[in-house]
């Protein structure tokens, strides 16, 4: 029986980065992941020598003194890590109905962009755009309070957020934006917490947009990247890592107070620990502590908690240059030109296979985003869209029988696809070599996420800010981090782990990730190859001569 400082449940972006600052700290960490590799939705898999990572798509926040930056080099793995920019004329293309409209990098370049395309709507894209940046900083401004002068003065400081911040989206973007093309595009990156406007928090949309107001970035090497940073640093520091595990349950001993002292493994092994904290989400976690040692409030909040939306997911390889179809290191967001509170009502309406194409998609080709991953002739294509647990499920779940219906639902998904990109990329259609699926069975099996989910506990009013579960439990010495904590996302997750080890340590946050001088973020172009150090260019030469000689070989 072994014994630890602290138990991390999970490998997630949230559980490594909390296993970093305790390992830093000095104690005696160990992460259970039951998955094969760590990195929850932050790890990368390969097909046919092709990376793919399926959680991470862009991360914003990257320019020097930014917020995610600032994790990263305050966490002492920013010396391991490499970004490319996305577009800066695109890192969204909205592509609605017949109408292709750019978001650029950077807030002013924003409103001088739909402003020109939207002359009309100049001062509310101006006025609005200045109020969303201003709620998500005052938003951001409220744990940092602290002392007499901060108290007598919250109020005023944060006197946007209080105005509107009891409203949806939908409601304070309508104040100021009339054309409704126009609030499609500024509300495109609902998919990114996916609620429509007329349930999304308004704050918490506003914390996301600003999140990439000055653009997305794409980590060299994928996911897997920043998984590689977190569990070097935290086998640096002496912790250890096991993958391929699962735990049992979550020890708990005590009548009236409850207490964890560890966990218990699928083998049977038992691990104690002076504390232990969850990776997983709620319903999950708290599976395995036992209803049976909850408060009946806890429980009545566990069965009123709903999970955000799942997703299919397709991994695509395509044989030609992707940039002869228009397609570059920017976000496509594909959807019809109707109400966007409709699309979204259409997941639980319509049923999978019912029509021949998808209605909405979220398109991103991650060889272009890390140049360094292309082999100098296929491109790697991740494709997402939105799908109802319940109704999927219901018929489709015996995912281990290969003859069963399910592998007949996954062949029409993938027709259904080659049906859309036949109509919106024609050239890309012509070209696909490889194609597979991912649905929310395999979310439930690699991620162990709940119903599927892709970003936690849905990110409604009353499951976020002072609503949503919290850091430390009811069980003494039981804590939880990960995308139901805070917020979801590569960096919010990260934050998130930061948040519960300075729980566990009495600390706070701003004393596990203070500057560091000698950890600097390199943040490389995407676009523009002129600007890259020579290592880059030789290893991109380096990868696609060994394509060129596999081909010479193969002939």
């Amino acid at each position: 029986m072994k014994e630890f400082d602290t138990i991390i449940i999970g490998s997630g972006a949230g559980g490594l980065s909390a296993a970093l600052c305790l390992a830093r700290a000095g104690q005696k960490v160990a992460v259970i992941e039951q998955h094969y590799v760590p990195g929850g939705w932050c790890h990368s898999f390969y097909i046919d020598g092709h990376r793919f990572s399926p959680g991470v798509h862009y991360i914003g926040g990257l320019d020097k003194g930014e917020s995610t930056c600032n994790l990263y080099e305050g966490l002492g793995i920013a010396n391991e890590l490499v970004f490319f920019r996305m577009n800066k004329d695109g890192y969204e293309h909205c592509w609605i109905g017949d109408q292709k409209i750019d978001m650029p990098a950077g807030i002013d370049r924003l409103v001088d962009s739909l402003s020109e395309q939207f002359p009309k709507e100049k001062k509310g894209i101006k006025k609005y755009l200045k109020l969303v940046k201003t709620v998500s900083r005052e938003l951001f401004l409220i744990p940092k309070m602290s002392g007499f002068w901060d108290n007598v003065t919250i109020a005023y400081r944060t006197r946007h957020l209080g105005k509107y911040g009891l409203f949806r989206l939908k409601r304070v973007i309508g104040w100021h934006i009339k054309d409704p093309l126009l609030k499609k595009v500024l509300n495109i990156q609902c998919g990114d917490h996916g609620l429509p406007p007329a349930k999304a928090s308004f704050p918490f949309h506003c914390a996301l947009m600003d999140h990439y107001f000055n653009g997305g970035f794409y980590p060299m090497g994928g996911g897997a990247a920043i998984v590689k940073a977190m569990t070097n640093g935290i086998k640096k520091y002496n912790g250890e890592i096991k993958t391929g595990t699962a735990v049992k349950k979550i020890l708990v001993t005590g009548e009236e107070r409850k207490k964890t002292v560890g966990v218990e493994l699928e083998n049977g092994e038992i691990i104690r620990a002076n504390c232990v904290i969850s990776n997983a989400d709620p319903a999950t976690t708290y599976k395995l502590v036992g209803h049976e040692n909850l408060s009946k409030k806890l429980i009545k909040k566990l069965e009123a908690t709903r999970y955000s939306v799942t997703s299919l997911m397709f991994f695509i390889t395509v044989d030609m240059d992707v940039r002869e179809a228009g397609i570059d290191s920017g976000n496509i967001w594909f959807m019809p030109n109707k109400d966007m509170d409709e699309i979204y009502e259409d997941l639980t309406r319509v049923s999978i296979l019912e029509r021949d194409e998808f209605e909405s998609l979220f398109i991103s080709c991650s060889s272009l985003k890390d140049p360094l991953s292309y082999n100098g002739r296929q491109h790697s294509m991740e494709v997402v869209t939105f799908i109802d647990y319940n109704s999927f499920k219901a018929d489709y779940s015996n995912w281990e029988d290969k003859n069963s219906e399910y592998a007949k639902v996954k062949e029409r998904l993938c027709e259904k696809l080659m049906n859309t990109f036949k109509r919106i990329l024609p050239a890309v259609h012509d070209h696909i070599v490889h194609l597979e699926v991912g649905t929310p069975i395999t979310n439930e099996y690699y991620i162990n996420s709940t119903m599927g989910n892709v970003y936690g506990t849905e990110k409604g009013f009353m499951q976020t800010g002072p609503f949503s579960y919290k850091a430390k439990t009811e069980i003494e010495n039981l804590y939880m981090c990960g995308a139901s904590i805070m917020s979801h996302g590569v960096a919010g997750a990260s934050y998130s782990g930061v948040k519960t080890a300075a729980e566990v340590l009495g600390c706070t946050e701003d004393d596990l990730i203070q500057k560091d001088e000698s950890q600097v973020l390199r943040v490389y172009d995407a676009e523009d190859s002129s600007q890259w150090p020579d290592w880059i260019h030789q290893r991109v030469a380096d990868k696609k001569k060994r394509t060129e000689n596999k081909m010479s070989n193969a002939v």
